[in-house]
């Protein structure tokens, strides 16, 4: 009965709650996005489904699954229809090791109870290696459409991720050497111990992560794989119905999980700033709280940006990667190394 509960009913409670707060999450962030942007423009954005349009999410949902699904007469049809799923299921396979909060005890059963859904000692490596797998389905996706502008739109993305995920790996080793471990819930807690947030050690390491981060989830102002004034839309031009509304739900899980990242690296993941308490509510909450607030902080810069800052052209796009955010990632390991060496030699 105890293997029953620890690794078969307490993983599928969680794993379920994780998956619905995120599907939900994910659909009403297209709102925030559209009302954020309004603001920003002075305009009112959605207001017509629902009181200030609450339930503009939930219709446009049900629009895209009742649209009519198109597959092109010459697109290779099952690697068409596989290509959204490819680039959505690694989105929601990595939430697996995002620690929301810390271990906790429930009072009525006296069962503790971790407010994650696994630990694992190369978090990290687990994180990057499957976040990765997604650009599979945007290039497949543009591939298969057996059309110009997808193509390109897929080839844009393919060189964007490789130029900027070597920048983002190098960005991390300077947490991982403070933290001396690949696990995400031991790098929360290294910067519990410590008393202070990495982001105070690794300000360098932390802004290269964070423009990397932007870059590989193809946002503005790196929305180059889709940019509609030389593409038309890039790699999803010839999808529509449900299985475009698959990759916009991919985009904005992995919007979060970049939040998420910046948050559990540099900003003490479920840690209170300045050690703030409120005794009335249970430590568990407040952890859970705490996170949430952080990450939707850095959601909020996602928007601010797409409302803000014209695109790049895409030889400064390289340029930034390949010649700016890569020396400096790499010198930032470096010094950070030596510091290390020196202070605990």
């Amino acid at each position: 009965m105890d293997f029953f509960v620890d690794f078969i009913l307490e993983p599928a409670i969680k794993i379920g709650v994780v998956f619905l707060v995120v599907s939900g999450v994910v659909a009403y962030l297209t709102f925030l996005e559209r009302k954020v942007i309004a603001f920003i423009q002075v305009r009112l954005g959605p207001m017509r489904v629902g009181p200030h349009g609450l339930l503009q999410p939930i219709a446009d949902g049900l629009k895209l699954m009742l649209k009519e699904d198109i597959i092109p007469s010459g697109a290779d049809r099952m690697v068409f229809a596989m290509a959204p799923i490819i680039t959505l299921i690694p989105a929601f396979i990595v939430f697996s090791v995002i620690p929301f909060g810390p271990t906790v005890t429930l009072p009525f059963i006296d069962r503790e109870v971790d407010l994650f859904i696994t630990d694992l000692n190369i978090g990290i490596l687990f994180l990057l290696a499957v976040s990765s797998v997604g650009i599979l389905g945007v290039i497949l996706g543009g591939w298969a459409s057996n059309s110009k502008y997808p193509l390109l739109g897929a080839l844009r993305s393919a060189a964007q991720m490789v130029s900027y995920e070597v920048a983002l790996g190098f960005s991390i080793i300077g947490v991982l050497l403070l933290s001396s471990s690949l696990s995400l819930v031991d790098i929360v807690h290294a910067q519990r111990d410590s008393g202070y947030w990495f982001v105070f050690l690794q300000p360098v390491g932390f802004m290269i992560f964070w423009i990397c981060g932007v870059a590989e989830t193809n946002r503005a102002p790196f929305d180059l794989p889709e940019a509609e004034t030389e593409l038309v839309a890039g790699f999803h031009t010839e999808y529509s119905g449900f299985r475009f509304s698959l990759f916009f739900m991919a985009e904005y899980a992995s919007m979060i999980i970049i939040s998420s990242m910046v948050v559990t690296l540099f900003f003490g993941g479920w840690l209170a700033p300045f050690g703030l308490t409120f005794p009335l509510i249970p430590v568990g909450l407040q952890g859970v709280g705490w996170f949430c607030l952080k990450v939707l902080v850095f959601l909020y810069f996602y928007l601010w940006f797409r409302a803000s800052w014209p695109r790049y052209r895409y030889d400064q796009l390289m340029n930034i990667g390949w010649k700016v955010l890569l020396p400096i990632a790499i010198a930032n390991v470096v010094v950070t190394a030596v510091l290390i060496l020196l202070l605990r030699g």
